[in-house]
């Protein structure tokens, strides 16, 4: 009895101690989380028997449904928010059921049962939902997709923005810089012109009247280049043995008789009458073009001809009283008696050209003349090339056989030195650069030909058209900035909604999932639901 008893009791003993065991192991279990690939989560529930295979075959009748009781929902706050942003899923049907528990209360009966059409409608969407737990299966696929597809989607849309306003920032830094550049051209060129730039032709021909007074003040200096001409003439004049051309000679002729016109230096002395070529310059500032004038012949029918002044078209020349039978005689102007000329002399002109009129070019002066203009300013570097040559011997010069060399030279050539040659080189470089001007070559191309005065404009023109363009372009990047700054909020607003309702949706599936596995903590997994872009 004693064994006995004692193998009941060790029974009893290892009974106690095994359901302890399973106790301890099932809580260390329900202790264990689930871990589960939100990208994988519908094939998790289908390999586990939660859903069936063909679950989506029925989700199509339950949206037709949910679509049916959208088209009456009573006005609430919050059905708003959740018909609005997402896709409804079955949890939002809940929430919705709850909302018209507090809305449709009057339809409620005495059995507790509401004769409320919408309630029914959605009672029925939230029984197909839990038949078979498609809404397991159709959230799963929802959060899928918005981790996988519409989160990255909007924010890709976002970053495209993002780089969409810097390169709108950067194109608008661009017009600014060009738009300030054209404007820095056009007061620079102004500048150079010697023009305001207000009203471009009419300063350009106020400006042409001040050449006179510019070319007189280059043909007063250059007198001061008499000893460099000296000494250029009596440094040719012995190199060159037997020469009787004269050097530089329309420089010398400037210096002593000043800017005279073409004619003088032609002929040697002044015109009676200089008639100067007028400068024809449309001043408008828009010119409209018109087709070539024509003939104005009068109102002409194509049947009419020309009248001649007779009595018919086909009328005679009248001749005076003629007779045809009478023998006419002309009159030369000859005498009667012994045939000589009558009162009438032949007046003859002295010889020469006196009392000559200068027309064309020779009413030019010379620094306005083109051709002589281009000799005088030859003979300016003629002379400046003499003297930086003559320069640079003077420094290397100091053998005896130079010194041998120039021992017979005029004592102008023999005195020169590198001192006075620096000052002389330097007066005539200030010459050149006087008529070299960039304002005197616009006014030398002004008064040699008039649309001149319209290729500048039009050069002018087009920097502050050029501005104008940039200003425009400013103002429709400001705009398409404007427009998607806008819709950079839509988005991240959008983002913003679409980020909570995934998080409450994977809160929710979470839960549900949890529950079917005795309250064991369930984490989805690879869902990464930053609103940071």
């Amino acid at each position: 009895m004693s064994g006995h008893a004692a193998t009941s009791q060790d029974v009893e003993m290892s009974t106690i101690c095994g359901s302890i065991y399973l106790q301890q192991l099932s809580h260390q279990e329900q202790d264990i989380p689930i871990d589960i690939h939100a990208a994988k989560l519908v094939d998790w529930l289908v390999s586990r028997r939660h859903v069936q295979k063909n679950w989506s075959d029925n989700v199509q009748v339950i949206r037709e449904k949910i679509n049916n009781a959208i088209q009456d929902m009573p006005e609430h706050p919050e059905v708003t928010r959740l018909l609005s942003g997402t896709y409804i899923n079955y949890f939002h049907c809940l929430k919705i059921i709850e909302i018209l528990k507090e809305t449709e209360k009057d339809s409620k009966n005495i059995l507790g049962w509401y004769g409320s059409q919408r309630m029914k409608d959605w009672q029925e969407v939230v029984k197909l939902y839990e038949k078979d737990n498609v809404y397991l299966a159709e959230a799963g696929q929802l959060l899928t997709r918005y981790i996988s597809y519409e989160i990255p989607a909007i924010k890709r849309q976002v970053l495209k923005g993002v780089q969409m306003q810097q390169d709108f920032d950067r194109r608008d830094a661009e017009c600014v810089k060009g738009a300030s550049d054209a404007k820095k051209r056009y007061t620079q060129m102004c500048k150079k012109i010697g023009i305001e730039g207000e009203k471009v032709k009419h300063e350009l021909v106020d400006l042409l009247k001040t050449l006179p007074s510019e070319l007189d003040s280059i043909a007063d200096s250059a007198k001061t280049l008499s000893s460099a001409r000296a000494l250029y003439a009596d440094f040719v004049s012995f190199v060159v043995k037997n020469n009787n051309s004269e050097c530089v000679p329309l420089l010398k002729y400037i210096a002593e008789h000043g800017n005279v016109t073409t004619y003088e230096w032609t002929y040697g002395e002044p015109p009676c009458q200089i008639e100067e070529p007028k400068l024809d310059i449309e001043l408008e500032d828009d010119c409209v073009e018109t087709a070539a004038d024509e003939i104005d012949f009068g109102d002409l029918q194509d049947s009419q001809e020309i009248d001649f002044g007779a009595d018919s078209p086909g009328g005679d020349i009248d001749w005076g009283n003629l007779d045809a039978d009478q023998p006419v005689e002309i009159d030369w102007g000859i005498g009667e008696a012994e045939g000589d000329i009558a009162t009438d002399e032949i007046v003859v002109e002295e010889s020469g050209v006196g009392g000559g009129i200068a027309r064309d070019t020779d009413a030019m002066t010379l620094l306005l003349n083109p051709k002589t203009r281009q000799q005088f300013i030859d003979e300016l570097y003629e002379v400046e090339g003499f003297l930086k040559q003559r320069r640079l011997e003077l420094q290397t010069e100091g053998s005896i056989l130079s010194m041998n060399q120039f021992a017979s030279a005029p004592a102008s050539v023999q005195d020169q030195t590198v001192e006075k040659t620096d000052e002389m080189l330097s007066i005539i470089q200030s010459v050149i650069a006087k008529i070299s001007t960039t304002k005197l070559q616009h006014l030398f191309l002004i008064s040699s030909s008039p649309r001149y005065v319209d290729r500048v404009a039009d050069s002018l023109r087009s920097k502050l058209i050029l501005v104008d363009k940039l200003a425009e372009t400013q103002k429709a990047i400001a705009e398409r900035k404007s427009g998607v700054a806008e819709e950079q909020k839509l988005l991240m607003s959008k983002l913003s909604v679409f980020v909570d309702r995934t998080k409450e949706l994977q809160e929710n599936i979470e839960e549900h999932i949890s529950k079917r596995y005795k309250g064991r903590p369930v984490n989805l997994m690879g869902v990464n639901l930053s609103k940071n872009v």
